[in-house]
């Protein structure tokens, strides 16, 4: 077995800004596991909001670099289990290992994953093209440079109603609205039943992520479906979102990768939960693990491939207002520099 790590810088494409900060540069790793004649890839970007740093990432998966090795050719899930009690505290470099094992499993077994999963791609959701916060005149020209079908908006100011009339006066697109978690109860009651008149499909973390009281009292009240985000990071979580929300969206990074978030989705599904999974702006490395998932989600944000300028990988491709998957197994990434 090999285990290489490849750091990248992903420029985008316009800074980015949500309700906690701004960014014009993504750092993000890429973890490749190579073991006869097979190469498995998978992502996971740092982030200051969560503390994760690349170097922290490399330094924790080579801790268990000769764990990796001795067990290569059990499944990923079996991998996962093994390696989680070392890699619990930083679930980041747990999902770009879980990732690549999972890429690895599925070319070893000459198959895309989807497929080893026992899955089609008949009806999958279509990605939303997020528009971070910025002046209405920019979040305008992000829209009418990128016409697309499904816009999530991301929210938090003193403003936001505001913002989305404004926006609906360029677009019949449907609107998702994320106000990563920087209103208040009041604000939330109001501001759905206006955004529910300007065509806003449902609210993304209204609320700050331990605030329940208000969630519960939100969710009787609320004339806008709900979806959990800050609020459901890891699988325990998922249970606690029911009666609380109507739908959860699963981030792999937070959530330690494919494995934990599959079994997150099948929870969510179970208990009458829509479900999503949403992305951090990775490359397409990271986005074509996720779109293994896609028959299994009611909604999916899986744009970061999209709004970067500088991709590093060939893979599952969103254009066209469509999906397209490459004709190759596991989770079908190729790095460009490989």
């Amino acid at each position: 077995m090999e285990l290489k790590f490849h750091p990248y810088n992903l420029e985008l494409k316009n800074t980015f800004t949500i309700s906690h900060g701004s960014r014009d540069v993504q750092p993000t790793l890429i973890v490749s596991l190579s073991d006869r004649g097979f190469t498995g890839y998978g992502e996971a970007t740092a982030t200051s909001y969560y503390g994760v740093t690349i170097e922290k990432m490399q330094a924790d998966i080579l801790n268990i670099e000769d764990l990796i090795a001795e067990n290569i050719l059990l499944e990923p899930e079996e991998l996962w289990e093994l390696t989680y009690p070392h890699l619990k505290e930083n679930p980041f470099a747990l999902c770009a290992l879980d990732m690549a094992m999972h890429d690895l499993h599925g070319k070893r077994n000459r198959q895309p994953l989807y497929q080893l999963w026992g899955l089609d791609l008949k009806n999958i959701p279509l990605t939303n093209y997020t528009i971070g916060i910025d002046s209405v005149e920019k979040m305008v020209q992000k829209i009418k440079e990128f016409p697309w079908p499904l816009y999530k908006i991301k929210l938090g100011t003193q403003d936001d109603v505001a913002i989305v009339r404004e926006l609906r006066k360029h677009t019949n697109s449907v609107f998702r609205v994320d106000a990563n978690a920087a209103w208040t109860l009041d604000q939330a009651i109001e501001n759905a039943k206006a955004l529910k008149e300007l065509n806003v499909e449902f609210l993304e973390q209204p609320l700050k992520a331990n605030d329940w009281e208000g969630m519960e009292k939100l969710y009787k009240e609320s004339v806008l479906p709900l979806i959990a985000d800050e609020s459901c990071i890891e699988e325990s979580d998922v249970e606690k979102c029911a009666g609380y929300f109507h739908g959860i969206n699963i981030k792999l990074t937070k959530c330690g990768g494919l494995t934990p978030g599959k079994r997150m989705i099948l929870k969510g599904k179970s208990l009458g939960l829509k479900v999503m999974v949403g992305c951090m702006t990775e490359s397409t490395v990271g986005i074509s693990a996720i779109a293994q998932l896609l028959p299994l989600l009611d909604y999916v944000d899986m744009d970061g491939g999209l709004l970067i300028k500088n991709d590093i990988a060939d893979g599952v491709k969103v254009y066209d207002e469509k999906v397209h998957f490459p004709e190759r197994n596991g989770t079908g990434v190729e790095l460009y520099e490989e």
